[in-house]
Formats: C-alpha cells, sequence, structure tokens
C-alpha cells in the first residue's frame, strides 16, 4: 500500500536556513516524552499505541452492534459534541455520498445525523420534526452524561424513541458510548439495558476516534473500520521508525513557521468532503495548543469554493499566516468535460479532460499565486480518498499535535480553558452550587 506524503519545500523562502533541523533535539525529546510517559499529560497517552491494539474481537463487536442499528432504523441519530462525535463526522462525511442527505434509508445503512453538539433550539426542534414517524435510534457519547448540549438532546431524543417506537424497541437501538464505571450516561445505560462501549480513561475526547466514540458511528453509516484501523496501525509503525518521519518534519516546520510570526496554520482542501476533516483538525491542534498564551491559531477553508470570498484576504492580506494543502492524488470518481458546438462560456478548450484535472491545476494555480504573495505552503498528499488513508492521515495529525504541544512548551492533552463558558453559563440559568458564580455575574452586568 502507498502511504501520505508530506511535501515542505514551499516553506523554505520563508524560514530561516537551518531553522528546521534546529528543531530536531526539541522533536527528539518531545517524541521520547510521548513515548515514555514523561511530558505533562501523560495520563492521556491511550490514543498513542492504540490503533496496534485493537483485537478483531473488538472491531466484531462493534460491527453486531451496528448492524443491529442498521437493520432496526431507517434514521440514526449521533449525539456528542467535540471530540465525541467530529472524527466519526469527518470520516462518515468524507466517504458518503454528497448527496446522502436527500436519500432514505438505501442498502442497508441508515441516514446518520447528528444532535446534541449546540443548544439550538430551532436546530433541536427541526430535528424531533424530521424523526416524527421514523424508526430511528441514538448513539449516546458522552463520558459524564451531564454535558449541556449533549445531555439536553438525549433527553428529548431518549423520549421520543420511547414513545414513538416503545420502551423495548428504544433499548435496543439506543446505545451509549461512556464511561466504565461512574457518571450519568452510565447509570442510564446499566437503569435501562442499552448496549453500552467504553471510552477509554486515558484517551482525551479530541485523539478519541479510533475508540467506539467514531467507530461505531462508521460502522453504522456502512464503511470499513477495520481499514481505518489497519491505516492507522500501518501510520503509529511508520512514524515510529527514524527521525525523520512525516511528523517530525511537520511538527518541525510548523513551528520554524510559527517562530518567524507565521501565527495562524489555514487548512485548504480542494475536495468538499474534507470539509469535516478540517473541522476535527481544527479542534485536535486547537484545544491542544491554545493555552498560556501560545499557539497556532487553525483555521480552514474549502477551495476553490472560498478562493472567491476568502482569496483576496489570503492572497494579499497580513502575511502572518501559512497553508497546508491536504491533496487527493485520485478522486473515487472519473466525469470528463463535453464539448460545446456553440461554446458559449468559452470551456471548449478543456474538452476531453477529466474534472480532476483542471481542480489540480487550480490547486497548483493557487499554490504559486500564494507563496509569490508571501504564504508559505505545506502539502499533504494524500493517495486516494478511503478509510485506509483517513486512517493514515488521523494518527499522522494526532502524532504531529503531541509532538508539537510539547515542543510549543504546553500540555497538550488538558483543556482548561474550556470550563470558562460553562461556568458562566450555569451561573446564569442558576443551576444549584453556582449562587456565588451567579451573584458575582449578576454585580458585573450592572457595571
Amino acid at each position: 500500500m502507498k502511504s501520505i506524503s508530506l511535501h515542505i519545500e514551499k516553506t523554505f523562502d520563508f524560514i530561516k536556513e537551518g531553522a528546521i533541523e534546529g528543531f530536531k533535539a526539541q522533536i527528539k525529546a518531545a517524541n521520547e516524552a510521548l513515548e515514555n510517559g514523561t511530558g505533562k499529560g501523560n495520563d492521556f497517552l491511550g490514543w498513542l499505541h492504540l490503533p496496534s491494539s485493537i483485537s478483531k474481537s473488538e472491531i466484531d463487536e462493534l460491527n453486531a452492534t451496528a448492524k443491529v442499528l442498521r437493520d432496526n432504523c431507517e434514521v440514526v441519530v449521533v449525539a456528542g459534541i467535540g471530540g465525541s462525535y467530529l472524527g466519526a463526522r469527518a470520516v462518515i462525511e468524507a466517504l458518503n455520498n454528497s448527496f446522502s442527505w436527500l436519500q432514505e434509508k438505501k442498502e442497508g445503512n441508515p441516514v446518520i445525523v447528528f444532535a446534541g453538539n449546540n443548544i439550538s433550539e430551532d436546530y433541536i426542534s427541526e430535528l424531533t420534526e424530521y424523526l416524527a414517524g421514523k424508526k430511528f435510534g441514538v448513539i449516546n457519547i458522552s463520558k459524564s452524561g451531564t454535558t449541556t448540549e449533549t445531555a439536553l438532546a438525549f433527553r428529548l431524543l431518549k423520549k421520543q424513541c420511547e414513545d414513538q417506537r416503545g420502551k423495548e424497541m428504544a433499548r435496543k437501538v439506543l446505545v451509549a458510548i461512556t464511561d466504565a464505571k461512574k457518571g450519568a450516561a452510565r447509570i442510564t445505560a446499566d437503569k435501562e439495558g442499552y448496549k453500552s462501549f467504553i471510552i477509554p480513561d486515558n484517551v482525551g475526547g479530541r485523539f478519541s476516534v479510533l475508540t467506539p466514540v467514531g467507530l461505531l458511528p462508521i460502522a453504522v453509516a456502512g464503511f470499513d473500520i477495520a481499514q481505518l484501523i489497519k491505516g492507522a496501525a500501518d501510520m503509529e509503525k511508520e512514524l515510529s521508525k527514524d527521525e525523520n518521519n512525516i511528523a517530525y518534519i511537520y511538527a518541525a516546520t510548523r513551528n520554524a513557521l510559527y517562530q518567524s510570526g507565521k501565527k495562524t496554520e489555514i487548512l485548504v482542501n480542494f475536495h468538499p468532503k474534507l470539509h469535516f476533516i478540517a473541522e476535527w483538525w481544527k479542534q485536535l491542534f486547537g484545544e491542544s495548543e491554545g493555552k498560556e498564551n501560545k499557539g497556532i491559531f487553525p483555521a480552514a477553508v474549502d477551495f476553490t469554493t472560498d478562493l472567491h470570498s476568502m482569496g483576496q484576504w489570503i492572497q494579499e492580506g497580513e502575511r502572518s499566516i501559512y497553508e497546508t494543502v491536504i491533496s487527493i492524488e485520485t478522486p473515487n470518481r472519473e466525469l470528463h468535460v463535453p464539448s460545446d458546438k456553440e461554446n458559449l462560456d468559452g470551456l471548449n478548450f478543456l474538452a476531453g479532460k477529466r474534472i480532476d484535472e483542471v481542480n489540480k491545476m487550480a490547486e497548483l494555480g493557487t499554490q504559486l499565486a500564494h507563496v509569490d504573495g508571501g504564504v508559505p505552503n505545506i502539502k499533504i498528499s494524500v493517495p486516494q480518498l478511503n478509510e485506509y488513508y483517513i486512517g493514515q492521515l488521523f494518527y499522522f495529525f494526532e502524532k504531529t499535535c503531541g509532538i508539537s504541544g510539547y515542543v510549543l512548551g504546553v500540555n497538550p492533552f488538558n483543556q482548561p480553558g474550556v470550563e470558562a463558558y460553562k461556568k458562566n453559563m450555569f451561573a446564569l440559568l442558576n443551576k444549584p452550587g453556582y449562587e456565588a458564580d451567579s451573584k458575582a455575574i449578576q454585580e458585573k452586568l450592572k457595571k
């Protein structure tokens, strides 16, 4: 099998000579800290050798549960927020037919929809209307069972499923992915008799795509989780070989660019199916590195679409950015430009060419223009968009993130800043136990 590859030549004119090589010792030390478990956040390193440790029996159990949901559901709602849904959605959106949302259940695979990732009354209400009269099930993903967005959605969905399908069927099509022993979701699952899977204690949410958190929804959608895991396991092995592997090089290049004043990394794709892979990547790096007033800001754009909106800023705005382009070498489909007798659109010069050839020239032309405009470019080349290479890509980003975070000097595995908004929200809602905070906030609002 091929492997994803990394190309950094278009960054050399923007960083000091030897800058990347200068990070070699720090990169090596960061990797050793990961492997030896001696760095910050070392109690959350369960993802590091996860791909190679997943057994066939675990995969079989996930596929068996996925079959129960496929056999009994027209729609499956994945309820979760952040790392509890982004990895699964990234794979499903990348591999699904782009217009699957217009289709009803087809070929044994239910429609997959997502909830518990916002508190929009319109969104939740419209979802419950969509589910009315449908045979639906829910995968509830929450370690604690008390995360507001997810818990609120599940409370509504649980009741609707029981009302529509009866308690016995609801027990069959409501699945919990949660803590092994404690928390509201675990108590509910045990009490109601739901099938459940465990979120490992040593794997943080943004690194959890290769646990049941990501694997079960992906399997329900009809995709090959064994191949996803194999791709990640092969990349795990590849990144353990030597000090010149692509994770080391990417981490060193990112930090060299950051040191040179490039504070924002824009993840670019020329393939709309990659949109949610970029969303997953944004959480991975943003939540891992953005601490202690440090960190590269992760942004993302979908080209060529966003060339007609963000393209001007990227070409000529403040030169504090660089781009990392995910390029798909070979598309899964083939379509050629037809000839037109009248040629009113002037496109006959493209007649007979594959659409992908046009797209690739847009990609190359954009890279040349942006580099000329002062934007360094990194390219990650992916042979094909399938489970195996997405698995490679996920693990590559995860390993780079751990290394890069340590080089930056932060704990890449915690997220203390996420709690700030929750504290204010609970105080404003007068949640029991937040009385003092509520009083303090009311005083602030008077000023």
